[in-house]
């Protein structure tokens, strides 16, 4: 079992975000720690193309035993494409994982609690993934959109008068981590992993990071 955290080193919206200082440490050292004190993986390593990505990563214990390529460090290469060039090269080296958990690199309320609940959830089902996923805390069912004319109308009309409570619930990814069997990495037996909303935070933007940094000191204060 190999945990692959995928830190680039470019980012634009927040320079070098990976590793930006977060509540005193950098963003990239809650994923590692994460996954070390999880305990249940055999190694956690770091894809990256940037060494002071790889320093930082190295510091906080993971491994860099090679650098991303070029090909799977620009803007348009997928989560995928590193995780299947990453599986390969191992191959190359003679190693190989039955299966792999891809974690993101700013996952600050991401615990060692959360990857061994989870690992279990998955490791007893027949699934080829498992996905962390929260509810949308409002139907999507009655969303609205804008028409040609810049008025308000309901995307599905037939469900405006409907009760919440009666409306099928829905959920999206989180974008923290992924178990996979490496196997059927391109399989579609995905299992949902459901979260707590008060430990799911997008940051993608400046605003993105302040809101985390309010959620994380709220949720780590002796209130």
């Amino acid at each position: 079992m190999i945990a692959i955290i995928t830190a680039r080193g470019g980012s634009k919206r927040i320079p070098k975000k990976n590793i930006k200082e977060f509540m005193g440490k950098p963003m990239l050292s809650y994923a590692i720690e994460a996954a070390l004190n999880s305990g249940i993986f055999s190694e956690v390593m770091v894809s990256t193309d940037s060494d002071e990505v790889a320093k930082v990563a190295s510091q906080y214990g993971a491994k860099v035993p090679f650098m991303r390529s070029q090909e799977t460090a620009n803007d348009f290469a997928t989560t995928k494409d590193v995780l299947n060039e990453v599986i390969l090269e191992y191959r190359k080296r003679g190693i190989e994982f039955e299966n792999f958990c891809c974690i993101y690199p700013c996952v600050p309320f991401l615990t060692s609690d959360i990857l061994r609940c989870a690992y279990n959830d998955f490791i007893s089902s027949n699934a080829d993934c498992l996905m962390p996923v929260v509810r949308f805390s409002f139907p999507i069912q009655r969303a609205m959109r804008l028409n040609l004319d810049g008025y308000l109308e309901y995307r599905e009309p037939e469900n405006a008068p409907r009760r919440s409570q009666d409306l099928e619930a829905m959920y999206h990814d989180v974008g923290m981590f992924y178990f996979y069997k490496t196997k059927n990495i391109d399989g579609n037996m995905i299992r949902p992993y459901e979260m707590d909303e008060a430990v799911i935070q997008d940051i993608d933007t400046m605003d993105d990071w302040k809101m985390a940094e309010m959620k994380y000191k709220l949720l780590h204060s002796n209130i």
